[in-house]
């Protein structure tokens, strides 16, 4: 395999990160979270619970992270490149569905939690307890690969290259600024802010995340593919 790679580049990381934690999916099931707790008038453990949901989307992500990484970097030599184009050209596809949805979102295949799971998420949060706040989160992150595992998968797969320690705390950097948009939602609501305003500013910008999402995408495909044919090298 013609690659000599180390790390990805901090900034690569950061903004693919950065990108990747601006998405309607993860802020959705959030504010639907929040939401469920303002009307069942239990304000005063919205902070205890939100963290909870947020930490166990963080620990599900990271798991996935380093599963996939140890799973990778295990793979013989000879095949990593073929598998590395593979990825390369199943994100690139994933892209072109995001920039797809920016403009005829609703036709054809979305990269979104399915129908069936977001009916289930509603009516667990029916009955809120700490044990089913961390199901949720678990349940949640797994469910929602489809709309977010793109640009992970891109980054996990560089990673792989040369998994070291570095490339570890490169991981938990990743899946920190992921949730940092949750947290942030989270602390606004806490200090008085308008779901109904969130959840408006989320709908008006929905179409645009995805845009940016699948221009990434396509970026990062292209980058994995030339990487695997020896055309470039990340160091």
């Amino acid at each position: 395999m013609g690659v000599e790679i180390t790390l990805p580049t901090l900034a690569t990381v950061l903004a693919t990160a950065l990108v990747d934690s601006i998405n309607p999916c993860a802020i959705g099931v959030l504010i639907l979270l929040v939401s469920t707790l303002i009307v069942a008038k239990r304000k005063e453990q919205m902070l205890k619970i939100g963290l909870f949901y947020i930490l166990a989307v963080f620990l599900t992500y990271l798991a996935f992270g380093l599963g996939l990484t140890y799973f990778i970097a295990s793979i013989p030599l000879l095949y990593a490149e073929y598998i590395s184009i593979i990825v390369g050209i199943l994100v690139v596809f994933a892209g072109l569905v995001e920039i797809k949805d920016y403009f005829w979102y609703g036709y054809g295949f979305s990269l979104a939690i399915p129908v069936k799971y977001v009916k289930k998420i509603k009516e667990k949060m029916k009955h809120l307890s700490t044990a089913t706040i961390i199901f949720l989160g678990v349940f949640i992150a797994a469910v929602e690969l489809p709309c977010t595992g793109g640009p992970y998968l891109a980054i996990t797969l560089l990673l792989a290259q040369n998994f070291n320690f570095s490339a570890f705390l490169l991981l938990i950097i990743y899946n920190i600024i992921f949730i940092m948009p949750l947290v942030i939602i989270l602390f606004l609501v806490i200090i008085g802010a308008k779901i109904q305003n969130i959840q408006r500013w989320k709908q008006d910008n929905k179409a645009y995340m995805r845009l940016v999402m699948g221009l990434l995408l396509i970026g990062l495909g292209w980058l994995l593919i030339l990487i695997a044919n020896g055309t470039i090298n990340l160091n």
